[in-house]
């Protein structure tokens, strides 16, 4: 059974992107415009990843990061944050928000998979 992950992104283009990426890979792929959409699908699927864009209308990666990690049924789902911001520190503020990892943009398409097979790797299927 192959592993769902959970795209939240609000760029077309980058969400397109990431799905052709994951779904080469093997992966089911969901996708979501904004954190309040990512929250809610969140709930109903139970992906087994998450790869979200921290800046979005509606509702940033970090105020649905905040949800998602306070609820009992999305509390385990590991979450991996896309930013177009890599400054120094940044790292340490996407780790101590909750996220599990994070990859700047552009996306590398050889480290994306990688990072995602990493995650994955401590679930059974």
């Amino acid at each position: 059974m192959s592993k769902k992950i959970l795209i939240v992104e609000d760029i077309p283009m980058n969400r397109r992107l990431i799905r052709d990426i994951l779904t080469y890979q093997g992966y089911e792929v969901i996708e979501a415009e904004n954190g309040k959409e990512a929250v809610r699908i969140a709930r109903e699927q139970k992906p087994d990843l998450i790869i979200m864009d921290l800046q979005m209308p509606v509702m940033s990666g970090y105020d649905a990061i905040k949800i998602l990690k306070s609820d009992p049924v999305t509390k385990d789902i590991k979450i991996i944050a896309v930013t177009s911001f890599a400054m120094s520190g940044d790292r340490e503020k996407v780790l101590a928000a909750g996220f599990d990892n994070y990859i700047s943009k552009p996306i590398n398409t050889r480290e994306l998979p990688e990072m995602v097979k990493r995650l994955l790797e401590g679930f059974s299927d």
